[in-house]
Formats: C-alpha cells, structure tokens, sequence
C-alpha cells in the first residue's frame, strides 16, 4: 500500500521554489547566454584543448593520490585507537571548510622555496610551486578529505561478525582486508574518487596561489575560464559549460547516493 501524500506547507513551497531558483538560474544563464555557434573554435582552440589535458591530468593524479593515502588514513581513523584521534580527523576535514586560497598560501610555507620543506626539495632537485606537480599537490590537498570521509563512514557501517567470521576460519588480516574488507567498500570508495574527482576539477584557489595560472603548464579549466572571463565572456561561458557537464558526469556516477532515486 503506497504511502498517503503528505500536505507541504504553502511557506515551504515558496521557499523550496526560491531555492531551487537559486541553483538552477545562473545554470540557465550560462545555456541561455553562450554564443553557441562558436562553440567549435571554443573547444579547439589551443588554451581550450591544453586547458582540459591539464585538468583531467591534475583531477585523475589527485585522485588517484588521494586513494593511495586516503584509504589507509581512513582505516587508522576507523580502526584505530589513539591520543589525539579527533583532532587529526579535524585536521585531515579542514582543508573542505577554509579557504581555498589560505591553502595556497600554507602549500607555498610548507613546500615554496623558504618553506619548511622547501629547501631539502630544491636540494634534491624538486620544485612544486608553480609547476604541473604543484598543481596536482594543491588539488590533492582540498580535495583528498572527501576520499577520506567517504572510506571512514564505510568502515564504521560495515558489520565486524563478517571480518570476524574469516579471521575465525584462519584467514590472514591481509587476506581478509584483500577479500572481505574491501570490496564491502567499494561502493564508499568509488563515491569517495567521484567526489574527490570533482573537487579537483574544479579546484581554482589553492592551485593559483601555489601553482600560478601558467597556460598549458598549471592553468586548469577554471583559471581558463577566469582568465578567458577578462578579455572573451563568451568562451568563458562555454568553457563554464564544458566544466558543469563534466561534473554532470561525476554525478551520475553517484547517483542514488547523493541524488535520491526517484
């Protein structure tokens, strides 16, 4: 038997219409306003094309970083016991609530020429700042607690009697993680890189603070529509559109997870 309808109160209609307005005006917007018959020299002129090479290089390398350090991480803050757990885990969600910019400006005192590692780097021959390798470092850093959170809320719901059980029936802890562990999490997993994924595609602060806006070196997508938005609106409007369907594409990955299935 379907459940009966409730009554929506008539304020929560008007506000709910409004919020929606909110999100899906300037959306609008961008399709309304984009000179779309220049949309061919748009997409294959030179900045356009090194733009998008750069920023699915940056957003795959992060994310792909993110998993490497990101699941273990996950699995210490999970699994283990320790002092001064909570204020790691604050220290690892930090990054999603300050500033993009104010990360810049951190990545620049740890890892710029007269930052904490800066001079052991240059010694070695590394140089970060202002660099592809800067540019994935600073996308890497606002967008890797995603990873994170997604991979601790999975482990904290999996049921332990399901580990237990094999570790019972004389299955090794790597075993067990490899077989049982896991592939429980990979759905918490693949949403955790789709986030992570998306938020480093569409990184702008951080990276032009550490990295700079170096065409074809360390200018994204996003410093591509910065920079286009100051002397060509309409290519910055079809490069915005370019960067909404991708996220578009990171959402359907997600779907039923963070949109609700009808």
């Amino acid at each position: 038997m379907a459940e009966p309808r409730r009554r929506v109160p008539a304020p929560f209609i008007v506000l709910s219409a409004l919020g929606a307005a909110l999100v899906v005006l300037p959306l609008a917007g961008l399709v309304l306003h984009a000179p779309w018959p220049e949309v061919g020299t748009a997409f294959t002129s030179e900045r356009a094309r090194e733009a998008l090479r750069l920023s699915l290089e940056v957003s795959f390398c992060a994310a792909a970083i993110a998993l490497v350090l990101g699941f273990p991480l996950a699995w210490v803050l999970a699994r283990a016991s320790f002092p001064g757990r909570g204020l790691l885990r604050a220290a690892v969600v930090l990054p999603l609530v300050m500033p993009p910019v104010v990360g810049g400006v951190g990545l620049l005192t740890a890892f710029g020429r007269r930052g904490l590692l800066g001079n052991p780097l240059h010694v070695l021959g590394v140089q970060l700042p202002f660099t592809t390798a800067g540019a994935i470092l600073a996308a890497t850093f606002v967008s890797f607690p995603l990873l994170v959170i997604a991979t601790e809320a999975g482990l904290r719901s999996l049921d332990p009697r399901l580990e237990q059980a094999s570790e019972t029936m004389g299955a090794s802890r790597w075993y067990v993680m490899r077989r049982v562990t896991f592939p429980l999490l990979l759905p918490q997993i693949g949403a955790g890189l789709a986030l992570t994924w998306a938020r480093a595609l569409g990184e702008f602060g951080a990276t032009i603070t550490f990295a700079g806006n170096l065409q074809g070196k360390t200018q994204t997508l996003p410093l591509a529509v910065f920079e286009a938005g100051q002397t060509d609106p309409g290519a910055a409007i079809l490069l915005s559109l370019l960067l909404v369907a991708m996220s578009l594409a990171a959402l359907f990955v997600l779907r039923g997870r963070i949109v609700a299935a009808p």
